[in-house]
């Protein structure tokens, strides 16, 4: 434990140095933010950890949280009768014999270096308690939306962060959904929030932040005036004599906020134009279909996904509500959530690809369930467990083949049937995360990683 006096020893030149030395990746990982879990707290956990193997292995979950319907994407029915094939065709893929909605054309183009699996099942329809399944592996607790046992993400932390503390293991985009939480693991194993939005429109901005004795950012507004904002406020740090009264830890947070890199983190505009249009730069879609689909561009938080495995983050969820798609649901799909995620999910898989960093990322695409096989008098679907899809890409992952069955309706498993926690074991096996480990729970109990799962070898 580092006392204040020992702090106050601490030299603006001695700190400098460290910073240079140790946190390199993480200005490169583009950190927009951070919340309640301050980065001085980050570093306060990543201080008692030591570092030894280089991070080459990443995990992007693209959470569609709301319920993907898998009958309108990736498991589509033809032959079924039309109150259940809904309002889409279907269009053949690259692949021979896949077939997907006719919504998804570019993804199509790319089959080849995804698949799907069409088998997944569980037995909960609530949005908060699917959650809590598909991200931790065990059923929620009284309340939803607080989680009990930690977050797939929150594991990797605990298991895997030591291994080089430069970064984050763990980050969510924008910020936490259920089931995204570290629970008995503790705050040190809590997503780091980039808090600010990557699919906000206007000028980008980012959260309050507070150093000692007041001195602080209040959401500043442009990005020139952001850059100029940390020339004056190190120049007052550094005038103040703050730097060696503040904690260690909070001198270390600071200074990453306040470097020449940081600059380059938060300028979003490092990104080439033409490849943030490729992902989806601006909606491509009414403005009507744009409200009842949640935010307009949720793509340039896949983008931000790209940057930070680049640079070295284990594993990064992207909160891309909200697919509850009950009234209108082909309307919503077809003016919005559709184009949107044909166009920014196969940039993102082509972009690892071309980068070298598609064998090195796991892509997994899901939500917390299916929608139901009926069509329902708002032409929309409900929620349904029974059977839903995932698409998978990149890492172990082998494209171009579909794993499990559903029967001709999309109603039930019929072949091969699988579960959150064999999607779980499948993120865990590839990053090297011990699944047989226990933790003790809030009531004193061990507790193992995952209560069940197999990782999914059809796909490798």
């Amino acid at each position: 434990m580092t006392s204040r006096s020992d702090s106050a020893r601490v030299g603006c030149s001695e700190f400098r140095h460290l910073l240079k030395t140790n946190r390199r990746g993480f200005l490169k990982a583009g950190m927009l933010g951070f919340s309640g879990f301050g980065l001085a707290d980050l570093l306060r956990a990543e201080s008692k950890a030591g570092s030894s193997v280089d991070r080459t292995r990443s995990v992007i979950i693209l959470w569609m949280r709301g319920g993907p319907a898998h009958q309108d994407m990736w498991d589509p029915k033809p032959e079924a009768p039309v109150e259940y094939r809904g309002e889409f065709g279907v269009s053949s893929t690259n692949v021979p014999g896949i077939m997907l909605s006719d919504m998804l054309p570019m993804c199509g183009k790319i089959q080849d270096k995804w698949s799907i699996v069409r088998s997944l099942h569980h037995h909960d329809a609530g949005h908060s308690t699917g959650d809590q399944i598909c991200f931790t592996g065990y059923n929620t607790g009284p309340n939803p939306d607080q989680n009990i046992h930690p977050s797939c993400g929150s594991i990797v932390a605990e298991q895997l962060q030591r291994q080089n503390p430069e970064l984050p293991a763990y980050v969510m985009i924008p910020k936490m959904v259920p089931g995204t939480n570290s629970a008995y693991l503790g705050v040190a194993n809590k997503p780091f929030e980039t808090l600010a939005d990557p699919a906000q429109e206007g000028p980008f901005k980012v959260p309050n932040f507070a150093l000692a004795d007041g001195i602080s950012v209040n959401r500043l507004g442009d990005r020139r005036e952001l850059l100029g904002g940390f020339d004056r406020l190190r120049d007052e740090v550094d005038r103040s004599g703050q730097m060696t009264a503040m904690d260690r830890f909070q001198q270390q947070a600071w200074g990453i906020l306040s470097t020449e890199k940081a600059r380059a983190a938060f300028d979003l505009d490092a990104e080439p134009r033409a490849l943030r249009e490729r992902y989806g730069f601006q909606p491509a879609f009414d403005p009507g279909a744009a409200d009842r689909c949640g935010a307009p561009a949720w793509s340039q938080r896949i983008l931000l996904a790209r940057r930070l495995v680049e640079a070295g983050v284990r594993l990064v969820t992207v909160d891309l509500r909200w697919w509850d798609t009950h009234v209108k649901g082909f309307e919503s799909l077809r003016l919005g959530f559709l184009p949107r995620f044909d166009q920014a999910y196969s940039a993102l898989i082509e972009d690892l690809d071309q980068r070298g960093l598609l064998e090195s990322t796991l892509v997994v695409a899901w939500g917390e369930f299916g929608r139901t096989p009926r069509v329902n008098a708002n032409a929309g679907r409900d929620h349904y467990p029974n059977v839903f899809s995932a698409a998978l890409a990149g890492g172990p992952v082998k494209g171009g083949r579909v794993v499990g069955s559903s029967d001709s309706k999309a109603a039930f498993p019929v072949e091969n049937p699988k579960t959150p926690q064999d999607v779980l074991a499948t993120m865990y096996r590839y990053l090297g995360v011990d699944t047989e480990k226990s933790y003790i729970n809030n009531a004193g109990r061990p507790i193992k990683v995952l209560p069940s799962g197999k990782p999914i070898d059809e796909l490798s």
